[in-house]
């Protein structure tokens, strides 16, 4: 690329302007004349002090600045919000984190598209801050590149008694593993496949990260090295004109919802994926979720779905070894950030322990992580993580309790309301109505707790990539759009079956009409401000949640 964007800052017909412009780059330290000749580089940093997925990402920021200057780039970082879902769960603040995604994406894009960048480099740790920059990334469509945060260690790999697997599935009744299971010993994301691990595995399958750099620990020197890389290759990546939009293609993410599944990955992806292919105007529905799910198995094993971690994963070859065994159900023409084709890094991969990345042949299931099922209940869709259900609760069928709040269901749950076999609905949680789609991990986690393994929960709001069990989320159309899941009734007979993807309310279409004809959806105070414009502006679930 011979001209840049940055060119405007000291170039310009208005000659005065240019000169307040590059007094003001001055004044923050910048030598004009070398940046005349180097492309500014933004780096787009989620540090934030609080959280362990977050809180050492300032020393990642300082090594992609070491590798941009030895580049011959100039550099620039700015941060952005890091909004952690552990610390949001079960309460208020659980409405925010979602649409913080998009907001992350709106901060990103205006910046660097106000202050005239020729390239961003993307730091991110967890959840929504994830596919949130991989959003702006889409719709910038610079030489971009991704690096991320990296898995945390859980600190129940440190407690002897319990030290020989992290399956929070083994703990059943044990408070103090339990626990330290969530306690996170060291930086990085906590190490399960939730969404912020699923979304880093994901960012490998789409190809804007270095290849093998996803999946190093947050805590391990070669995590360093990878940042300083990242740097490197990023100014690389403007001499060469390789911008996002050609690593955000169909192809690529139509393999990311095909590994979703191998991964057995978070349902959060089924909303974050259509999010980052709209923003880089390609398309991915459900029913790509779908297809991929009876075409693809779940072929890791990684809790909360089986007894090992992300680490694990890291240390048997990482994703590059997980892509070498899926390589026949995946596109591998597709480019990535270091120049190569997805074959290229497959061929360069080696499967170190075949127990964590067993073979296509001998899958942890021989269906996908999720499943999406519809029905009466779900006519636009919804998703389960199967990979995480017992094989006796993938059919089962049971009288509806019904809930229009989290803090109801905790109550009915902790107070004994809800009994073996029943299944919970629990309305008013999605886009609109929570608004937000708040994740609903603490009732899972009070379902668990409470030892109530036979009783489902259908709800149009989301879970954490934590939860395990039968839990159906994205309910759509969701209760504040009329969907059949505000209409239902205590004692009404639901059925769920996810081997043959249906969800089902066993009410006639009679008695519908005259519930429909007396329905008021309940509206959900949030006050003035920026979740009410929210509100008024999210699409569907089945829609990725994105704004109009």
């Amino acid at each position: 690329m011979s001209k840049k964007n940055s060119d405007v800052i000291y170039s310009s017909e208005n000659k005065m302007a240019g000169v307040f412009r590059g007094g003001v780059m001055k004044g923050a330290g910048y030598d004009m004349e070398r940046l005349k000749k180097r492309p500014l580089v933004a780096i787009a940093n989620s540090h934030t002090e609080m959280t362990a997925g977050h809180n050492h990402l300032n020393r990642l920021g300082d090594k992609v600045k070491e590798g941009i200057l030895v580049e011959g780039g100039e550099y620039a970082e700015f941060n952005v919000p890091a909004p952690c879902d552990g610390i949001a769960m079960a309460h208020d603040g659980m409405r925010y984190v979602l649409a913080q995604r998009d907001l992350i994406a709106d901060i990103v894009e205006t910046h660097v598209r106000s202050q005239a960048f020729d390239a961003v480099v993307f730091i991110a740790g967890c959840d929504k801050i994830n596919p949130g920059m991989m959003m702006a990334m889409g719709r910038l469509d610079l030489p971009s590149i991704y690096l991320s945060g990296g898995p945390g260690q859980m600190n129940i790999r440190n407690t002897p008694k319990f030290a020989s697997t992290i399956d929070h599935n083994s703990y059943h009744g044990d408070f103090e593993a339990t626990a330290e299971t969530f306690h996170c010993s060291t930086c990085g994301a906590c190490e399960i496949m939730g969404t912020a691990n699923t979304m880093q595995c994901l960012a490998e399958v789409l190809g804007i990260c270095l290849p093998g750099s996803s999946n190093i620990p947050g805590w391990h020197t070669d995590k360093l090295r990878a940042a300083r890389a990242t740097g490197q290759r990023v100014v690389q990546l403007f001499h060469e004109g390789l911008t996002a939009r050609q690593l955000l293609t169909q192809q690529s993410l139509e393999n990311a919802a095909r590994m979703l599944m191998a991964i057995g990955g978070s349902t959060n992806g089924t909303l974050h994926l259509p999010a980052i292919a709209h923003s880089a105007g390609c398309a991915l529905t459900l029913e790509h979720f779908e297809r991929a799910s009876a075409e693809v198995p779940t072929l890791l094993a990684v809790s909360p779905n089986g007894p090992w971690g992300i680490q694990d994963v890291w240390a048997a070859g990482g994703m590059p070894a997980v892509l070498q065994v899926m390589q026949n159900d995946i596109n591998t023409t597709t480019k990535t950030v270091d120049g190569r084709t997805l074959q290229d890094v497959i061929d360069d991969a080696t499967v170190l322990n075949p127990k964590v990345i067993p073979a296509r042949s001998n899958p942890h299931r021989p269906s996908g992580g999720i499943a999406v099922l519809r029905g009466n209940l779900a006519i636009d869709g919804a998703v389960v993580k199967q990979a995480g259900v017992s094989q006796n609760m993938m059919q089962c069928k049971g009288p509806a309790i019904c809930f229009d709040s989290e803090d109801e269901a905790l109550a009915g749950v902790q107070g004994g309301k809800v009994k073996q076999g029943d299944i919970i609905i629990l309305r008013y949680q999605g886009p609109k109505g929570g608004p937000g789609m708040p994740e609903m991990l603490g009732v899972t986690m009070a379902l668990k707790f409470a030892g109530l393994d036979e009783a489902a929960l259908v709800t149009d709001g989301r879970f954490s990539g934590a939860t395990c069990g039968p839990c159906i989320g994205h309910v759509s159309p969701e209760a504040s759009d009329g969907g059949l899941i505000a209409l239902v009734q205590d004692g009404d007979m639901i059925e769920i079956d996810i081997i043959q993807g249906r969800l089902h309310a066993d009410i006639s279409e009679e008695e519908i009409g005259r519930r429909r004809e007396q329905w008021k959806p309940v509206e959900k105070a949030v006050g003035f401000g920026y979740m009410d414009r929210y509100r008024r502006h999210v699409r569907p679930a089945s829609e990725g949640a994105i704004l109009d």
